[in-house]
């Protein structure tokens, strides 16, 4: 198990300190660079990592900690450097832990877990080895297999870490699928969820019962073929396989609590004026009265909200796509994820977006015709769909089912309704007719849908909306 260790310091950790770290197995222990620079390495006799070592990250965005670690940093900004010990091998553990510990106690701060960090002495690590490449060759991933790289992760939450996301890509440049497994304790951010690639990547949770299952279908796995994959059933048919479920994953209390989720598409005209996130910042302060608190391209978002920023590294990196991830402050949570691309017919921005209510608190419904209207009128909206949600307040997924959303409403932006023919969009077959968005001249629409939580049928009309607009 690749273990992390996370030193939180109120002060960027100076040379010395770094140094002191790194000679927590002695001055023997070998080091290296990779990552062009950004990760350094204490390794074995023969190069191999024990610890890779992140370069410290400066937190200004308030709550993040907290969210990700359950732990009480020092006060914004802070710094957050992350130490992995290498698979499977305990003095790398303590190695990890000594380096952190010693970060934390000569720049001023804590590291995570705490019992990682007692000892501040020399570990000592002679005749220790690490396993040969390739499963060494990238630090995070614990088992590699023709079909599919594993990481095994004891965390309170799996975040989409800088780590995490070059492990993904790493899998999908050599066609593998990427296989998480975690303590049954362990939750999953929501921004991992919208990143994760279809099959045969998976969140496996580890269960005393079943052995593993499926954290986000709750399939009973086994660990054949090189993977893990579904048991099959002996009752399984091809018209009907009959996977197991985990009990544990059907284990479902309802605590009254909710999610409010927005997926919408914006679609501007390529201009060096171009200032992206104003979309999604007229949502965040519509519905809750503020604007996002910080971003990042990683997890932990440790810059606070500035649009500019945002569009200077989208920028940046165009024509290659660009992602984001948008929070907000701890007492209202809220989590974005947005993708940015450059397109024939302009930027656009994908946006998916969650905000967590508790059972007593008020949900702002009535602000989202508003909410509509603003965004078809002044960001070049095309579609938006809200849906409601029995879900956790703080939006981390749980290895549990959680019920799908029920859809609230469907907006359709003026540009998709001056390309639809006749007048299929204000002419719909609900009972409820659509609310006119904008000027007469270039509208758009709001289909309000049943939005009850209790009750899928909403589905069925918003399926059936869509048959509509698509003339099928």
């Amino acid at each position: 198990m690749t273990k992390d260790v996370i030193a939180l310091t109120q002060r960027m950790p100076d040379p010395w300190a770094v140094l002191a770290g790194l000679l927590s197995g002695g001055p023997d222990k070998l080091v290296n660079a990779t990552g062009e620079g950004a990760v350094v390495q204490l390794c074995d006799e023969q190069g191999r990592p024990l610890v890779s070592v992140e370069a410290p990250m400066l937190i200004q965005v308030e709550g993040e900690a907290e969210r990700l670690l359950g732990a009480t940093p020092p006060r914004v900004p802070y710094w957050w450097t992350e130490a992995r010990a290498t698979t499977g091998v305990p003095d790398a553990e303590r190695l990890a832990g000594t380096f952190a510990g010693r970060l934390a106690t000569l720049s001023d701060g804590s590291a995570w877990p705490p019992e990682m960090a007692r000892s501040l002495g020399v570990v000592r690590t002679d005749g220790v080895s690490v396993a040969p490449a390739p499963a060494a060759a990238q630090p995070a991933v614990d088992v590699l297999t023709h079909s599919v790289a594993v990481i095994i992760m004891d965390r309170p939450v799996v975040a989409m870490t800088a780590w995490l996301s070059d492990a993904f890509r790493g899998a999908a440049a050599a066609e593998r699928g990427l296989q998480i497994v975690t303590p049954p304790g362990t939750t999953l951010s929501p921004a991992v969820l919208a990143n994760m690639p279809g099959w045969p990547s998976r969140w496996v949770v580890q269960d005393e019962r079943e052995g593993y299952y499926d954290g986000l279908s709750g399939a009973v796995l086994r660990w054949q073929d090189g993977m893990f994959g579904t048991l099959v059933s002996p009752r399984a048919t091809e018209e009907d396989p009959a996977t197991p479920v985990a009990a544990s994953y059907q284990e479902v209390t309802d605590t009254g609590e909710r999610q409010l989720a927005v997926t919408f598409r914006t679609v501007h005209p390529a201009d060096d004026r171009l200032v992206l996130g104003g979309a999604l910042e007229t949502v965040w302060r519509e519905l809750t009265g503020e604007p996002p608190a910080g971003w990042g391209t990683a997890e932990p978002a440790n810059l606070p909200w500035s649009p500019g920023r945002l569009t200077d590294v989208a920028h940046a990196r165009s024509p290659e796509p660009t992602w984001f991830v948008v929070v907000g402050s701890p007492d209202r949570p809220g989590l974005a994820t947005v993708r940015v691309r450059r397109t024939k017919t302009g930027v656009e921005e994908d946006i998916t977006l969650a905000f967590g209510y508790g059972a007593d608190e008020e949900l702002p419904l009535e602000a989202l015709h508003r909410t509509a209207e603003t965004l078809v009128t002044r960001h070049h909206l095309r579609s938006m769909l809200v849906q409601l949600r029995k879900a956790r307040r703080d939006l981390l997924v749980p290895p549990r089912f959680e019920g799908p959303g029920v859809p609230l409403g469907f907006v359709l932006g003026a540009e998709e309704v001056r390309n639809m023919p006749d007048d299929r969009a204000r002419r719909t077959p609900l009972a409820e007719q659509p609310l006119r968005l904008g000027p007469k001249a270039r509208p758009g629409y709001y289909y309000p849908l049943p939005g009850d939580p209790s009750d899928l049928s909403g589905w069925s009309d918003f399926e059936q909306l869509m048959r509509h607009l698509k003339g099928v």
